[in-house]
């Protein structure tokens, strides 16, 4: 008979954790055995071998370091974790070693995919530029997706020895440009209706190529959720990005 593992959502009443819970519930491996949301005493977790974590940037930081204290494993989809975040949790892993957790920009196996397809293509043009659509609920931008995938592909470009991308632009008041992250120009959308998309343009003399993914229901996430609470136990410390367990990196 197969034990299963058990798991605790933080955030529960949200979009992305209401779903969790629901995939949780639904997978016969997995037992739910908490759930968490803004106010409630996180305490023992319940008793979880792994705390998923879908709350906000503000919260999700103090949320890791309980788990990480109590000995619980951690799979997050959060954004804002930054550098200085990540480095600070790798300080704090460092005292627990047999903790791991996940950090997922995306859960999406298709948004995983457009990034390795990315990042594949990126040392073959000198144009690159992503647009990220979110729903307007969403409190950051650019979203984490496209902060990463602008970060693999400058990393790409870089050992390939590309130069920045061209552009000629002097004058942007208004910020036409959009961002620009690690020199990767990034538009961020934010529009009603839509849940999460992201493409990525690159273009070369007499060519173009886009790279897009599509996620229409958050239901798209639940297989890569789960599969990051499956394989975290067995992975101590720090990992960042899902695809590092899928075999994409």
């Amino acid at each position: 008979m197969t034990t299963s593992l058990s798991v605790a959502v933080i955030g529960a009443a949200g979009r992305m954790g209401s779903a969790a819970c629901t995939a949780i519930e639904e997978a016969p491996d997995l037992s739910l055995v908490g759930r968490y949301d803004a106010g409630d005493d996180l305490g023992d977790l319940g008793g979880a071998q792994v705390a998923v974590d879908f709350t906000v940037p503000d919260a999700s930081p103090a949320n890791v370091r309980h788990c990480v204290e109590h000995g619980v494993h951690a799979v997050v989809g959060t954004t804002g974790w930054n550098a200085e975040r990540l480095a600070d949790l790798e300080q704090l892993l460092a005292e627990h070693d047999s903790v791991g957790v996940l950090i997922a920009p995306n859960f999406a196996i298709g948004a995983l995919l457009m990034m390795s397809f990315a990042r594949q293509a990126a040392r073959f043009y000198e144009s690159v530029e992503i647009v990220e659509t979110h729903h307007p609920d969403k409190v950051d931008a650019p979203s984490g997706t496209a902060a990463r995938t602008a970060a693999m592909i400058a990393a790409v470009r870089a050992e390939a020895g590309l130069g920045p991308v061209p552009d000629a632009t002097k004058s942007d008041p208004d910020g036409a440009r959009g961002a620009d992250v690690d020199g990767i120009r990034v538009h961020a959308q934010r529009m009603r209706g839509r849940v999460a998309h992201q493409e990525v343009s690159f273009g070369g003399e007499g060519e173009a190529l886009t790279v897009r993914h599509d996620s229409f229901d958050r239901i798209s996430f639940m297989p890569g959720v789960l599969s990051g609470v499956r394989a975290i136990p067995e992975h101590p410390g720090l990992t960042v990005g899902l695809e590092h367990f899928l075999g994409l990196d």
